[in-house]
């Protein structure tokens, strides 16, 4: 077992990332955004899981918009191309499996 504590950091500065855990298959990813910052568009080889804490995030996905906010989860194919938007505050665990 492995506990392990996700710290806030918006109130120090703006725009946070940070890998918080990795293992043989996943990468865990703390990203912390102010509204109006934005992450410019990538992909990532596997699967990625986004699981939004707090706050409220616009992804952009091959062409469609979604809205999260701390009650949703987005799920990635691999080499989706998005790039996000903070809509509000908002703190989002990224969980990206390796392939």
């Amino acid at each position: 077992m492995q506990h392990i504590q996700v710290e806030q950091f918006l109130q120090d500065k703006v725009k946070h990332t940070e890998k918080v855990a990795a293992g043989v298959g996943y990468d865990s990813i703390n990203i912390q955004l102010r509204a109006g910052e934005s992450v410019a568009e990538h992909s990532a080889s596997g699967e990625v899981l986004i699981v939004c804490r707090k706050g409220r995030v616009k992804f952009y996905v091959e062409g469609q918009v979604t809205e999260l906010d701390a009650n949703a989860l987005l799920m990635l194919e691999p080499n989706e191309k998005h790039r996000l938007e903070a809509v509000e505050d908002c703190e989002m665990i990224v969980v990206r499996l390796k392939k």
